[in-house]
């Protein structure tokens, strides 16, 4: 008899410290899961200079614009000499990119390029990769179809911008031609690439949308892309790391309707095709555009 408490005791210690150390590792869990999302929701900000249009002698306006949520972009603005404007939208963790805006304005199209909410210059307190970064789009194209100068606009996307311009381009015909440079198909596959704990990975989402009001199922690139026909769509990625793990550019291509074009570069990295050939890049780019958007 004297045994049973004793062995009481022990069990009840037993079951106190399991469910103390269960408690602890969910509260691990939820806290590594939250802060990853926090860091994905605010990347690193990068402000643009301007130096490389300056060497280039690219004349530019710093203008601002509203997305209908009310936040603030920073952006460039370059009058078009031939009547179209292409719209340039950056990747993720990054801000305006100035080789693709002098390569535009160099060929004679107006250039509008901006940074994303929470990106750069720009106002806004979080980053939805594609959610929210549609009313960005949607200011851009506002603006340049507003400047007396502008009869045709066009746009080009890198990563992030390239997935936000074709949810975009799906719902505003204005935009009349599309360049996607190494867009992913959803969101989700950038979250399961970049979490790859899966048990993890549904925490991640909730945290997410809680944090952002967003919803991840409605980033999704590769069920909107086939809306933007008849108007044309160039599908570019490097076929290396993560476009090979999400078959980022066949999918996207295979789901867009005609008329369409693919390229992809056999060992080429993440948004690296231009950087891989300029001059082939500017060739296909300015030949595209004056096709589709010139009549050329």
């Amino acid at each position: 008899m004297k045994n049973k408490p004793r062995l009481r005791y022990w069990l009840n210690l037993t079951t106190v410290t399991v469910l103390s150390l269960a408690l602890t590792f969910f509260i691990l869990v939820f806290h590594a899961s939250n802060r990853w999302t926090q860091s994905f929701l605010h990347p690193a900000r990068y402000i643009p200079a301007g130096n490389w249009l300056k060497q280039n002698n690219i004349p530019y306006q710093e203008i601002e614009l509203t997305a209908a949520d009310g936040v603030k972009l920073a952006a460039w603005y370059t009058p078009p000499k031939n009547g179209a404007v292409i719209l340039v939208a950056h990747g993720y963790g990054s801000s305006r990119p100035e080789d693709i805006y002098v390569m535009f304005a160099q060929s004679g199209y107006g250039v509008l390029a901006w940074d994303f909410r929470a990106h750069g210059a720009s106002g806004g307190e979080f980053s939805t990769l594609g959610y929210y970064e549609q009313l960005d789009v949607e200011a851009a194209l506002d603006y340049a179809l507003s400047q007396p100068d502008v009869e045709h606009v066009g746009a080009w996307g890198g990563s992030m911008g390239a997935a936000t311009i074709i949810l975009t381009a799906a719902k505003r015909t204005e935009i009349e031609a599309v360049v996607s440079d190494s867009a992913f198909p959803t969101l989700e596959d950038v979250m399961r690439l970049n979490m790859p704990i899966e048990a993890l990975q549904p925490l991640s989402v909730f945290f997410g949308e809680w944090s952002s009001v967003s919803d991840i199922d409605q980033v999704r690139p590769v069920d909107e892309i086939g809306k933007i026909s008849p108007r044309a769509v160039f599908v570019i990625d490097g076929w290396q790391g993560a476009a090979v793990i999400m078959n980022s550019p066949y999918r996207l291509y295979d789901a867009a309707n005609e008329p369409k074009q693919i390229w992809v570069e056999d060992g080429v990295p993440h948004l690296g095709t231009y950087g891989n050939d300029p001059l082939d890049y500017k060739k296909r780019m300015t030949e595209f555009f004056d096709k589709w958007l010139l009549g050329k």
